[in-house]
């Protein structure tokens, strides 16, 4: 197994784990808020989806150099009352194979791209490997994982780890 094969089981597994989260819900659930904070599962499943495609727009070199407030969806985080868990989920695992497949067609992990430049980004350009991008994208799917997990602990009581526990005794 290369490198590359280790770092997408990665974001794969961390994905699956995210996945188990927004299981057997509906989109009532998906936009209820059980917290002081405006995150709902389904708000979580759709800016992940969004966030895989914007790091591919920047890794496939199709980003705009720079990104100002005005040019941000407001709902970009948020599950509107037009917005349905299944069509979230299905952006989202279209964004995560596009993604990844992306990284396997990748011939140099070493790649370096200038990142664009957003409202809260430095005043110097920021440059990171293909690599540290695919990290990036592991880390923001398992910082949003804690966050969901929360959530829907509160809203019904449902616990990831014993989800990824039973599954894995049924061998999925």
């Amino acid at each position: 197994m290369t490198e590359r094969d280790d770092l997408l089981a990665l974001v794969t597994d961390q994905r699956a784990n995210f996945l188990f989260t927004v299981a057997e819900i509906d989109d009532e659930q998906a936009r209820a808020r059980r917290t002081v904070s405006e995150l709902t599962l389904g708000g979580l499943v759709k800016h992940l989806g969004s966030m895989q495609r914007m790091w591919l727009s920047v890794v496939d070199g199709t980003a705009p150099v720079k990104v100002e407030w005005s040019d941000l969806d407001p709902d970009g985080n948020r599950m509107t009352d037009s917005d349905t868990l299944p069509e979230l989920l299905d952006a989202f695992h279209a964004a995560s194979a596009a993604f990844d497949g992306a990284v396997r067609d990748e011939a140099d992990l070493d790649r370096e791209i200038t990142l664009p430049t957003y409202p809260w980004s430095p005043p110097d350009p920021v440059v990171w490997s293909v690599r540290r991008i695919l990290w990036h994208i592991f880390r923001e799917i398992a910082h949003h994982s804690g966050h969901a997990d929360i959530i829907r602990e509160a809203l019904d009581g449902a616990n990831t780890t014993a989800k990824m526990a039973e599954a894995a005794s049924k061998g999925q």
